[in-house]
C-alpha cells in the first residue's frame, strides 16, 4: 500500500512536468515557471503540503487547460534543520532556478528563508509558521497563516465575556518559536487589563513529569488564579495535563484556555489522547465546509493512505492552505505573461511577488487575506473537538452553545481572586435583578452559557467608578426589598461587599450600610401629559369628526321637520322656495344658540323644538366643558409626604409593572391617571422615552437621589465617592444619562422580551375628545321625536285630505 501511495504521489508531482514538456514539444505554447518546496518530508505537516500542492496543481490545469503557463515543482527536504532547509533553497535558486520557494516549518528556517529571499528577490511563502512582526521586515516573505492578533483579542473578550477578567497564568514552551508567537497574545492582555499573575515555561527536553510536577506546585503555591493558558507543542501539551490532573487542576472551578497553534498541532503526535483534557477549551483556525473543500481532503487522504478521521481538521487546514498557494501562484503566472511581462520568464519573481500580493483570489479557504482572522473556539469533551462558538472580525459571529467545563460541570467556573498579600480583589456585588426600569439596571441570564449580563445606568457608573481601583466585580442577583437589601449587606459580610440598584439614601438604611454620594439628581417631581399645540382649528377638539357630522345633520333635519309642519298654517315659513330653504336652515341652526324668534303655531312642533333644545343644551355644555379641559394648563402642587416609590401605585391599581416605565406610559395615556409622582430619575427616564408625550411640571428636593451600598466602614465607599464626584465634574454623568435615559431602541427590545405591549401612540391619549357613541343616546332621543313629530304630520295631512274628498263628493 506504502508503495502504490509514493507512486501516486511521484506521478501527480510530476505530472505538470511532463505535460509541459509534451506541449513545448507539440506547438511550444506552454511556458513553465518552477516554485520550490522546503519541507520536512518525514513529518506529517511536510507530507500533507507536498500531496495537496501537487494535488491542486493537476486540480487547476485539469479546469485551464488553455493557460499559456504551467506551474512545475521542485521538491528539498530540510529534515527539519534551519541549516538544510537554507542550504536547499539555495540550491533551488542556483541550480533549479526557481521562482517561488514555499516552505518553512519553524521561525528559525523562515528567518533564513526571508533573509535569502531579500538577497535573490524571490518570494516566500510560508503557510506553517506562525504570524510573527519579527518576519515582517522582509518584503518578499508572505506570512499565509493564522492572524495571531485576531487571536490574541478572541482570546482577551472570551475572558472579558465570563467575567474572569483579573488574572491569569500563562503556560509556555521555551523556545525561540513559541516565545515570539506568544508576545502578541501578551501585549493584548496588558492592553485590555488582564493581569498575568504568573508564567511558567517548559522544554522539550528537560521537562520531565517530575520537572513539570514540582513547578506547577510552585504556581499553585504563590498564586490562587484558575485560569490558565496554554502556548506549546503537541509534546508538551500532552505531558502537561497528565501532571495537572494529578494535580487536582483539573476539577470543577479551573478553566484551561488553549491557543490555535496548539490546537492546530494536537494529531501530529501518535498516541495522542486527551482522557486527561476533559473540559478544556481553545482556537483553532477555521476552514468553512464546503463541497469543494470535502472533495478536495477526501481525495487528500486517500493518497495519504490516512483512516484517522480525528486527523481531518489538522489535514484539512494545511491541504486547504497548500491548495490555494499553488492556485494563487498559478494565476499570478498567467496573469503576467497576457500582461506581456518577461516574455522568457528570465526574471518574473518581482512581478509575481506584485501579482500575489494585490490578488483577490478566493480559494478553497474563502479568504482573500493571506491572515485568517476566523477561528473556531473548541470544547474537548470525550475523543472529539467540539465547537462551542466562532470569532471573527473582533466579534463572537456564532453563539456560544453549552461548554463543558473541567469537573463535568456545565456551570461557568467562579473563582476568588487574590493578591499575593491577601488583599481581597474580588468585589461581590449584589444587584437588582426584579428589571423594573432596564435603562437603571438590567440582569439577563444566558439559558445557553449561564452567565449573566448586567446592564443599565446604575451598573455603568459603578463599573466606570471601580475600574480605577483594579477590582473584579462578581455581580450576585437580588430579589427584594431594598431596605432588606441593606439589612442582607450588613448581616451577611462574609458574603457580599455592595449593592447596586436605583437604591435611594435613606436614614433608615443609613443605620446599616454606608452610601456614597448621591449620582442621580435628587427629589421628587411630577410629569403629566404634555397638552397639544393649539392650532387655528383647535377648537373641533372637543367632539370626534362623526359626533359633529351627526350634531349638523340633526340641525338640518330639524329645521325640515319643523317647515313641513309650520308650512301650511304659519306664513312665516311660506313664499317662494328661495325663502322657504333659507328658514328652512336658518331655524335648524338658530337653535345652537336659542336664537330662533319664529312662533310656532302647530303643539307638535312645539314639542320637538323642546326636545331639540334640550339636547343641543347638552351638546354645548358638553363641549364647553371637554374644551376647557384639554386647553387649560393643569398644576399640581406637590405634597411632600405623597412620595410613590417603584411601582406600589400601579400595583393598587392592580396594573402589572414589569417595565415600570412603560406602564407609566401606558396609564397617562388612556387616562387612569393624569399625573405621576415619583423620584426625578424614574420621570427623566419616562420623558427622554417619549419626549413628545408628557412634560414635568413641578419638582421638589426632598430626597436624596441614588447611591451605592457598600458595607459599613469600607475604604471603597469613600473611594467610589471621590469618583463619583470627578465624574460629574467632567460632565461623564451626564453624558452617561443621555446615553441610557433616551435609549429608546433597547427599551422597545426589552418590552418585546417582556410581553410589555408596545404603546399606541394616538391624540386621544392627550386629548380626551367626546364620540357619537358616548352621546348616541342623545340623538336617540332626538330622533324618536322627530319620527313622531314627522307621523303625527303626515297622518293629520292624510285625514285632512280625506275629509276634503268626502266633501268634494258630496
Amino acid at each position: 500500500m506504502e508503495i502504490l501511495s509514493s507512486l501516486v504521489i511521484l506521478f501527480l508531482l510530476f505530472s505538470t512536468k511532463i505535460k509541459s514538456e509534451v506541449a513545448d514539444s507539440n506547438d511550444g505554447v506552454y511556458k513553465e515557471v518552477r516554485v520550490g518546496l522546503v519541507l520536512d518530508l518525514s513529518s506529517t505537516e511536510g507530507k500533507i503540503l507536498e500531496t495537496s500542492f501537487a494535488l491542486a496543481l493537476s486540480d487547476f490545469y485539469s479546469i485551464n487547460k488553455g493557460y499559456r503557463t504551467r506551474v512545475t515543482v521542485r521538491s528539498r527536504d530540510s529534515q527539519g534543520d534551519p541549516i538544510l532547509a537554507l542550504a536547499a533553497a539555495t540550491n533551488l535558486l542556483k541550480t533549479a532556478k526557481v521562482e517561488v520557494i514555499v516552505g518553512a516549518q519553524s521561525l528559525q528556517e523562515a528567518k533564513l528563508l526571508a533573509t535569502i529571499s531579500e538577497k535573490a528577490k524571490v518570494p516566500v511563502i510560508s503557510p506553517l509558521v506562525p504570524n510573527s512582526f519579527s518576519l515582517n521586515k522582509y518584503d518578499h516573505f508572505i506570512q499565509w497563516t493564522h492572524d495571531t492578533t485576531s487571536e490574541a483579542k478572541g482570546i482577551t473578550k472570551l475572558i472579558h465575556e465570563f467575567n474572569w477578567k483579573s488574572v491569569v497564568v500563562v503556560i509556555y514552551e521555551d523556545n525561540d518559536d513559541w516565545r515570539e508567537s506568544l508576545q502578541i497574545l501578551l501585549e493584548n492582555f496588558q492592553d485590555e487589563g488582564v493581569d498575568i499573575a504568573r508564567s511558567a515555561s517548559f522544554a522539550v527536553s528537560s521537562s520531565g513529569e517530575k520537572h513539570m510536577m514540582n513547578q506547577l506546585r510552585k504556581l499553585m503555591k504563590v498564586s490562587r488564579a484558575t485560569v490558565f493558558v496554554v502556548h506549546m507543542s503537541e509534546i508538551l501539551v500532552s505531558r502537561l495535563f497528565q501532571c495537572v490532573e494529578m494535580l487536582g487542576l483539573m476539577e470543577e472551578g479551573y478553566v484551561w484556555i488553549l491557543t490555535a497553534r496548539t490546537m492546530n498541532r494536537f494529531h501530529y503526535l501518535e498516541g495522542f489522547e486527551f482522557r486527561s483534557m476533559q473540559g478544556v477549551i481553545g482556537f483553532r483556525s477555521y476552514i468553512q465546509v464546503s463541497k469543494e473543500v470535502e472533495n478536495f481532503t477526501s481525495r487528500l487522504r486517500m493518497l495519504m493512505d490516512d483512516d484517522d478521521t480525528e486527523a481531518e481538521h489538522s489535514n484539512v487546514v494545511i491541504g486547504v492552505r497548500a491548495h490555494d498557494i499553488a492556485c494563487i501562484i498559478a494565476t499570478a503566472v498567467e496573469k503576467i505573461i497576457l500582461r506581456g511581462k518577461a516574455e522568457a520568464f528570465a526574471n518574473v519573481s518581482s512581478d509575481l511577488l506584485e501579482t500575489i500580493r494585490h490578488s483577490r483570489f478566493k480559494g478553497l479557504s474563502g479568504d482573500k487575506k493571506f491572515l485568517s482572522e476566523t477561528f473556531e473556539i473548541v470544547n474537548i469533551v470525550g475523543i472529539k473537538q467540539r465547537r462551542v462558538g466562532l470569532w471573527s472580525c473582533g466579534s463572537f459571529s456564532e453563539r456560544r452553545r453549552l461548554i463543558d467545563w473541567p469537573g463535568g460541570s456545565g456551570k461557568i467556573p467562579r473563582h476568588r481572586v487574590l493578591a499575593e498579600n491577601g488583599e481581597k480583589k474580588l468585589l461581590r456585588v449584589l444587584v437588582s435583578a426584579a428589571n423594573r426600569v432596564p435603562n437603571l439596571v438590567s440582569f439577563r441570564p444566558d439559558p445557553e452559557t449561564g452567565a449573566n449580563t448586567v446592564s443599565g445606568f446604575c451598573v455603568e457608573v459603578l463599573k466606570t467608578c471601580l475600574a480605577r481601583f483594579n477590582y473584579q466585580i462578581e455581580f450576585i442577583p437580588y430579589l427584594g426589598n431594598y431596605d432588606n437589601l441593606a439589612y442582607l449587606l450588613y448581616t451577611q459580610k462574609d458574603k457580599y461587599d455592595a449593592a447596586v440598584g436605583d437604591i435611594t439614601i435613606t436614614s433608615n438604611r443609613s443605620l446599616y450600610v454606608d452610601f456614597t454620594l448621591p449620582y442621580t439628581d435628587i427629589g421628587i417631581g411630577i410629569v403629566t401629559v404634555k397638552k397639544q399645540s393649539q392650532g387655528m382649528w383647535t377648537f373641533f377638539d372637543p367632539f370626534e369628526k362623526s359626533l359633529w357630522l351627526a350634531s349638523g345633520a340633526f340641525f338640518v333635519l330639524t329645521g325640515i321637520v319643523v317647515w313641513l309642519v309650520e308650512r301650511p298654517v304659519n306664513p312665516e315659513f311660506q313664499g317662494s322656495w328661495g325663502q322657504q330653504l333659507s328658514m328652512m336652515l336658518w331655524f335648524g341652526f338658530s337653535t345652537i344658540v336659542f336664537a330662533h324668534r319664529e312662533k310656532l303655531q302647530k303643539m307638535s312642533s312645539r314639542f320637538l323644538v323642546i326636545v331639540w333644545v334640550f339636547v343641543v343644551l347638552i351638546l354645548t355644555s358638553s363641549y364647553s366643558a371637554n374644551l376647557t379641559s384639554t386647553k387649560t394648563i393643569s398644576r399640581m402642587q406637590l405634597n411632600p409626604q405623597a412620595v410613590f416609590g417603584g411601582s406600589s401605585g400601579l400595583k393598587s391599581m392592580n396594573i402589572g409593572a414589569s417595565n415600570v416605565i412603560e406602564a407609566y406610559a401606558e396609564v397617562l395615556r388612556n387616562g387612569t391617571l393624569s399625573h405621576v409622582i415619583n423620584e426625578i430619575p424614574y420621570l427623566s427616564i419616562l420623558i427622554g422615552n417619549y419626549p413628545n408625550e408628557f412634560i414635568m411640571t413641578d419638582r421638589m428636593t426632598n430626597t436624596n437621589g441614588f447611591g451605592f451600598m457598600f458595607q459599613k466602614g469600607s475604604d471603597l465607599g469613600p473611594k467610589v465617592s471621590r469618583e463619583i464626584a470627578r465624574l460629574r465634574s467632567l460632565g461623564m454623568l451626564k453624558d452617561m444619562e443621555k446615553r441610557w435615559f433616551q435609549k429608546l431602541d433597547s427599551l422597545k427590545e426589552h418590552s418585546k422580551a417582556e410581553g410589555v405591549a408596545s404603546p399606541n401612540n394616538n391624540d386621544d391619549g392627550a386629548s380626551k375628545r367626546f364620540t357619537f357613541r358616548e352621546l348616541r343616546g342623545l340623538f336617540i332621543i332626538a330622533g324618536v321625536a322627530h319620527a313622531l313629530v314627522l307621523a303625527m304630520h303626515l297622518y293629520n295631512m292624510r285625514r285632512e285630505m280625506f275629509t276634503k274628498l268626502q266633501r268634494f263628493y258630496q
